[in-house]
């Protein structure tokens, strides 16, 4: 399979479309000023309006597109759902076009209005559905006759395991799963499995079998005898980013989200390892890049003070850095302002405290309301955090962390934040334990996400900053 490639097809076809689309609209708009514009096409050749629309407009859809998810799982789409999202994005696009460029033009009478509405709507629609439905109906056929399809591993090594890969491997249809292997639970000297796939290792290798085998898809058919092991099964699998789907008859032990899967296919339960909407991604992502340069231009004063106030308080370097562990478990190097005397870790790594004497009086002063966070804007401006999001934590900490709460490696799903809800609701952590507790904090966040949790959580850190409650 070439992603690229397939996504080049869809973006073709959509640049096509609303090039059709927006140049036909442009012509029907002639027509209504001027019946016979036929025998004069040169007015509209000529006429620059026409050629910019031509340029820019598909570029414009394009990019709404993008930002609702389009061109994300490009292989997975379904022709009822795609229907759907054309729609919402359509008419999102033609709201947006039709009061930025069209209201102001010159009409006849009100009707006209909702004429031209109507007829983009139409045009733009007509064009972009039905190019995605020939070029997505010629994809979904492709996987059915097997000419497509996702590596995929079994989770399990007995009876349910061998159940599932004999369903699946039978169906008329194919649902385009290409078997690459087994992963078993519990260790035994025989497994049924063995016999139609081989063993990949034990569910405890997950991670390093997925990127192995490049798998897109895992399928959970364990023993209800097994049961035990399904909590940490699904919080090795969180890591990844794989669509997870399970066996009906141990959904009754699962917690969250989840979906059926394929109606004409074998009866599995998805677990989608997507948290947010794509457009919601989009956004947040938006409101990532929009919110740290205005930080960054409009306290550019407090970050001058601030800097001074570092550079007087005591002898060092204004800022400090340090390796913090990011999405994916990546290593990025996070910038703050120092709050410590230097060498305030020359006998390792040590958590701060209330009354710790490494911070110097002016740290505390700018920890307390949050000013030594400034420069985490830039970190967040790049991409490697978000506004909203768990703390992010150092390797040594996390080690101790995981040990003790397996699941702290969920967060490892979402980009870390400069602010989070277990920081509004606990604050700094000053040991391991308290950043056990201030876990589930953070986890109830990951599975909560939404813009509007996103906005709730920098209300209350603005208040808390405002009103000098840090901890």
């Amino acid at each position: 399979m070439n992603k690229n490639l397939q996504v080049a097809k869809y973006v073709f076809l959509d640049w096509l479309a609303a090039m059709v689309a927006w140049g036909l609209f442009y012509l029907y708009r002639k027509i209504n000023e001027d019946p016979i514009i036929f025998s004069h096409l040169n007015e509209i050749y000529d006429d620059r309006k026409f050629w910019l629309g031509i340029i820019f407009i598909p570029l414009f859809w394009l990019a709404l597109y993008l930002m609702s998810g389009t061109y994300r799982r490009i292989y997975r789409k379904a022709r009822l759902k795609e229907l759907g999202q054309t729609l919402g994005s359509i008419l999102i696009g033609v709201i947006v076009l039709f009061f930025g460029l069209i209201l102001d033009d010159m009409i006849h009478s009100y009707k006209s209005y909702y004429e031209s509405f109507i007829a983009l709507f139409i045009l733009q629609f007509s064009f972009t559905y039905t190019f995605r439905l020939l070029l997505t109906t010629h994809t979904v056929n492709k996987i059915h006759r097997g000419e497509i399809g996702f590596n995929t591993i079994i989770i399990g090594s007995n009876g349910n395991a061998e159940k599932v890969f004999h369903d699946i491997s039978n169906e008329e249809v194919s649902s385009g799963n290409k078997f690459v292997g087994f992963v078993n639970v519990h260790d035994r000297k025989n497994f049924k499995m063995a016999k139609h796939l081989p063993n990949l290792g034990t569910y405890r290798e997950l991670n390093k079998i997925i990127i192995a085998t490049r798998a897109e898809e895992v399928i959970i058919a364990i023993e209800r005898t097994e049961k035990d092991t399904i909590q940490r099964i699904i919080s090795e699998l969180e890591e990844t980013n794989v669509i997870i789907k399970v066996i009906p008859v141990i959904q009754d032990i699962l917690f969250g989200s989840v979906k059926v899967s394929g109606i004409f296919h074998t009866p599995l339960i998805e677990i989608s390892p997507d948290l947010m909407p794509d457009w919601q991604q989009s956004i947040k992502r938006m409101i990532d890049i929009v919110a740290s340069l205005a930080v960054l231009i409009f306290m550019s004063p407090v970050f001058l003070f601030t800097a001074l106030g570092v550079k007087l308080s005591s002898p060092g370097p204004i800022l400090f850095k340090q390796k913090r562990i990011g999405h994916k478990g990546k290593p990025f190097t996070m910038y703050k302002f120092r709050s410590m005397y230097v060498d305030a870790e020359k006998d390792g790594p040590q958590l701060s405290s209330d009354d710790d004497p490494r911070i110097t009086p002016f740290g505390l002063f700018i920890r307390k309301v949050r000013l030594d966070e400034i420069p985490q804007f830039f970190t967040v401006l790049i991409g490697h955090m978000s506004l909203v999001g768990p703390r992010p934590e150092r390797q040594y900490y996390i080690d101790q962390i995981v040990e003790k709460a397996p699941h702290y490696r969920l967060l490892m799903k979402i980009k870390p934040g400069i602010t989070s809800w277990g920081q509004v609701k606990y604050g700094y952590a000053s040991s391991i334990d308290e950043m056990v507790t201030r876990l589930q904090y953070d986890l109830l966040y990951l599975e909560n996400m939404s813009l509007a949790m996103d906005f709730k959580i920098m209300i209350y850190t603005i208040l808390i900053v405002l009103q000098g409650r840090g901890k």
